[in-house]
């Protein structure tokens, strides 16, 4: 299918900057949600894309955030969902406040928007939802159980609605992001090139798995840099 609009939930001016300039550049309107908009004012000013503000961890707003997509003609028939967050801790020490914020946004934030998305796409027969995982998706490292469990969750709901929604036309795919990503707040060691992972090349994979004719699509696909160990 042909593309028209994407969302890029927790859009932030890595990962979700680089995807939103090439999905602009590949002709799709582009809508960017973050808890504070405010912080993509300079992206969108520069590119056109439109912002935003949205808690994945309230119904309330991510019910708000479909309906103001829906009047501005901007329903998406792609949805990137990138939301995480992270504490770290010995187990007992862990606050339970913390770990139940962990799981609000890294997955059942992932639910909501998800919700809200296929009940536009089904009607239609198409469209593409892309989760992002981690290496946490898929290894629960010690001290680091809460995002181990909303990485695994969000995985077990993107496998769920692949199997569910693939036969009704929605390509549902999963991405494990194994390894730092560049940034301006960790820039790349001259001592070793290419030990982050470029957010532009991510983005390419996003893009071309988006492109996939349905007769083979991937469900979930690992990206990490070549001196990853695994």
């Amino acid at each position: 299918m042909k593309h028209t609009s994407a969302l890029i939930v927790g859009a932030g001016s890595g990962l979700s900057a680089s995807l939103a300039r090439l999905m602009l550049k590949d002709g799709l309107q582009v809508a960017l949600a973050a808890r504070s908009a405010v912080k993509l004012a300079e992206f969108s000013e520069a590119t056109g894309a439109r912002t935003f503000n949205c808690d994945v961890a309230r119904r309330d707003e991510v019910e708000a955030l479909f309906a103001d997509l829906d009047a501005a003609k901007l329903t998406p028939d792609v949805v990137v969902y990138n939301p995480s967050y992270r504490v770290r801790g010995a187990f007992i020490d862990l606050d339970p406040a913390e770990v139940e914020k962990t799981l609000a946004i890294t997955a059942f934030g992932g639910f909501l928007v998800a919700q809200q998305a296929v009940k536009r796409m089904l009607p239609k027969g198409e469209g593409a939802l892309l989760f992002t995982g981690a290496s946490a998706s898929v290894k629960g490292y010690a001290q680091s159980a809460p995002f181990a469990m909303g990485k695994f969750a969000l995985r077990g709901l993107a496998q769920s609605l692949a199997r569910e929604l693939g036969p009704q036309g929605i390509h549902v795919a999963h991405f494990v992001i194994d390894g730092g990503i560049r940034s301006a707040r960790r820039p790349p060691d001259p001592a070793k090139p290419d030990a982050l992972l470029d957010p532009d090349a991510i983005a390419e994979t996003y893009m071309q798995t988006l492109r996939q004719p349905r007769s083979a699509w991937s469900f979930e696909v690992e990206l990490r840099p070549w001196v990853e160990k695994f």
